[in-house]
């Protein structure tokens, strides 16, 4: 059993990594930890442990092998930075900090400690897209040209963290980190961004929305649409010489929902429906995997692999933020 302790009281974790971290077989949910006493003790009654006051008391625990990570983006790089400084492998949510340079040195601190170190993208973890990916490279839809990519969805409450530049609001770490890591995933991380816009409130200073282009090494151009003031939109669409491929609810599907793929050609359309999956219960699953393999090998053997592509993200979304033509609305 990997035994692991929760850093954050979020609504997203409640709604899914808490319940996913207490069902999954081959993890002991032992704390959660909070700056708030009550609610750590109100998120620690509802899921079977134990409440923590302070981020530091919980590091401090010998019964806590990982962490996971559901603080505000900002406070994302010092908490997993002395989470893995006590010793403890870390699963952080996205995006892993808020810059390249912070992501790299966690990446290295991680490796030099030899300890387990992964950013929460679920969908990377569902086996649609490793589907789509084989598909495409079987040359289903012909020769790719395009790939554009889209996560969107409707304005938040004006409270939320995500309109607080200072805790790393914005739509671009926030949803942008998405269509960025789907280029990445079937693109490779050899990508050039060329452009990007991004539409800013001028009372917070916070992109509300925002879009890219970009290029991969071999000439195929992706975009990418990101944004807290859209109906609700998650979906890709790969588009090649003979056809086009396209996924709809791409990096949310419910762990009941059963995805459709969809190929249209010139006189053909198809749809191939496939089996439901619960992504981020597989992305635990890996992280365990990671942690058992560190405990019988000594090492992770993916660090490598996957630690390139996260500084790769990181880059990447320092650069449209450096680049992007900025609108006031």
């Amino acid at each position: 059993m990997t035994r692991f302790g929760v850093i954050g009281c979020s609504a997203f974790g409640a709604r899914t990594m808490l319940p996913t971290l207490r069902d999954h077989p081959a993890v002991a949910l032992r704390a959660v930890a909070s700056r708030d006493r009550a609610k750590a003790a109100a998120y620690a009654e509802r899921f079977g442990c134990e409440p923590v006051a302070g981020y530091e008391n919980l590091l401090s625990r010998d019964d806590v092998d990982a962490v996971y990570i559901a603080l505000p983006n900002a406070l994302h790089y010092e908490t997993a930075r002395a989470a893995l400084e006590s010793g403890k492998h870390v699963l952080a949510e996205k995006p892993l900090t808020t810059s390249a340079g912070e992501t790299a040195e966690l990446v290295r601190l991680a490796a030099a400690r030899g300890l387990v170190l992964r950013e929460n993208f679920g969908f990377l973890h569902h086996g649609q897209h490793r589907r789509v990916r084989s598909m495409v490279d079987e040359g289903r839809i012909g020769r790719l040209r395009h790939l554009s990519s889209s996560f969107c969805f409707p304005p938040l409450p004006e409270d939320d963290i995500r309109y607080r530049p200072e805790l790393g609001g914005g739509a671009l770490l926030d949803l942008g980190v998405y269509p960025v890591r789907a280029m990445q995933f079937f693109l490779g991380d050899e990508l050039t961004v060329t452009g990007a816009v991004l539409r800013c409130d001028p009372v917070s200073g916070v992109d509300l929305s925002g879009s890219f282009v970009a290029y991969s090494a071999d000439g195929v151009i992706a975009t990418g649409d990101f944004g807290f003031e859209h109906g609700f939109g998650s979906r890709y669409r790969l588009w090649g010489s003979t056809g086009q491929l396209t996924v709809e609810r791409a990096f949310t599907p419910p762990p009941w929902y059963t995805p459709t793929l969809r190929i249209v050609s010139q006189d053909h359309v198809e749809e191939l429906t496939l089996p439901a999956e619960h992504q981020f219960n597989a992305c635990v699953s890996a992280f365990v995997a990671a942690v058992d393999a560190v405990r019988t090998h000594g090492h992770d053997p993916h660090h490598r692999e996957w630690s390139a592509t996260a500084v790769r993200t990181a880059e990447l979304i320092d650069h449209i933020a450096r680049i992007a033509h900025r609108i006031r609305v």
